[in-house]
């Protein structure tokens, strides 16, 4: 019988598996978080439990995996993966600005990139990093993202990092390289190896395959940030964004040039320049008001041709990192109507705007024009919301709610399950052709 490969997503709200066949999927499911969402262990705890709800006679035939994680959540480990102190025994979550460190990782990263804000992994690198100093930690340290620290538990090694993951960080996708001054900082040995997405990394651990119930043999494949595996699972056409409306707004679009700039991503996906952005708005502010049942009757009385009159912002705390950078940008969620209706479509309409401004934004860079936007994620389920994004973005919007990024990751495992083809070996890592 022919392999399967698992793809495996650690979002902002729970942790999705999906398997697949050669012919297509043909398993998924997602669960929330047992414990804290900073916590590894739930991390950990999410995977076993998916995998086995699955029937042992595909568990035997699975034959690689791979994991995205949220982009910029970042923790302290030892080299084993354990947590040096109670004090560091969760990560720092994506959405946390560290402005007291802005500076310094705009000097580090040298001005420009993802990693020179208060938004970046850098930024909650050197927070860390400062606690372990006041903490007086001694022995070694490393400085794992989320999808990379459950990579290093899959394989038993902590070593490595994926491009994606890393380059909030200070990795230099252009150059492949750290940039000058993180490479020569006293730190760099808290720094990951860096393979690219894709990259078989290893065979799973005898300790992870028995919890998992899955071969010894399976490949762990290196992932991608959240964002990118909906990418992959979207497969875009020439001219195509992508908009993901989950717990935040991300944008991604392929681009002939990297680009850079603060709050922007840029990282090589199957041979390819993905640039985009992750606002600090998105559908999770909703739940701040609604539940889901409200959102959907709601959602049926907006008119999305007509104007609500409301201008609101609705981020779930001040702070932003993209269309703009800045840690401090306050939400403007007031004032509410009376209807409920008229506010949730103010709010929808706050998020389309952010939206638009992403988009012009990435094409202020140097970002081809859309002919259309491709919808992932919770949000791409309410068609309201879709022809009100019409509205306000100007051109067609097409929603594919059925798509996860558990299924790019998938995808992207099933590259290197045996049989496709010969492998080849780079700076310790097998790269999938």
């Amino acid at each position: 019988m022919s392999a399967l490969a698992l793809g495996l997503d650690l979002g902002s709200s729970g942790v999705r598996l999906a398997l697949l066949a050669p012919d297509g999927p043909c398993w998924e499911q997602g669960i929330p978080y047992a414990g804290a969402f900073e916590d590894p262990t739930s991390w950990r705890e999410g995977l076993i439990e998916l995998c086995r709800s699955l029937p042992r006679s595909d568990r035997e035939r699975v034959g690689s995996i791979a994991v995205d994680g949220t982009s910029g959540t970042l923790l302290l480990c030892r080299p084993d993966g354990s947590a040096p102190s109670p004090a560091f025994a969760h990560a720092l979550p994506y959405n946390l600005a560290c402005p007291q460190q802005a500076q310094m990782a705009a000097r580090l990263a040298g001005g420009d990139g993802p990693a020179a804000s208060a938004s970046g992994s850098l930024a909650r690198a050197l927070t860390l990093l400062d606690r372990a100093r006041e903490e007086r930690l001694e022995g070694p340290l490393r400085l794992r993202h989320q999808a990379d620290w459950l990579m290093g538990w899959l394989i038993g090694d902590w070593r490595w990092g994926e491009e994606t993951n890393n380059l909030r960080l200070g990795w230099e996708a252009l150059t492949g390289r750290w940039s000058s001054e993180i490479s020569t900082s006293p730190w760099r040995e808290c720094l990951p190896e860096i393979v690219p997405s894709g990259a078989v990394v290893g065979s799973l651990h005898p300790t992870a395959a028995a919890a998992l119930g899955l071969p010894v043999d399976c490949r762990v494949v290196s992932g991608s940030t959240d964002a990118s595996a909906g990418v992959l699972a979207a497969d875009p056409q020439p001219g195509d964004g992508i908009t993901v409306l989950g717990t935040t707004l991300v944008l991604k679009q392929f681009c002939d040039v990297p680009l850079q700039g603060p709050g922007i991503s840029c990282q090589r996906l199957q041979g390819r320049w993905l640039v985009g952005g992750a606002s600090n708005a998105g559908a999770g502010v909703l739940r701040r008001f609604f539940d889901d049942a409200s959102l959907a009757e709601l959602s049926r009385q907006i008119d999305p041709q007509r104007e609500s009159g409301l201008h609101l912002r609705p981020l779930p705390a001040p702070g932003e990192r993209f269309p703009v950078d800045d840690p401090h940008l306050a939400p403007v969620l007031e004032p509410r109507p009376v209807s409920d209706a008229l506010y949730l479509q103010g709010l929808l309409e706050g998020l389309a705007e952010i939206e638009r401004q992403g988009w012009a934004r990435l094409q202020e860079l140097g970002c081809p024009a859309l002919r259309r936007i491709v919808t992932l994620g919770g949000g791409a389920a309410n068609p309201q919301w879709r022809r009100l994004r019409e509205r306000i973005l100007g051109i067609p919007v097409l929603n594919r709610p059925g798509l996860t990024a558990a299924q790019g990751m998938a995808r992207l495992a099933a590259r290197a399950l045996p049989g496709r083809g010969e492998t080849l070996r780079m700076g310790g890592a097998i790269l999938s052709p």
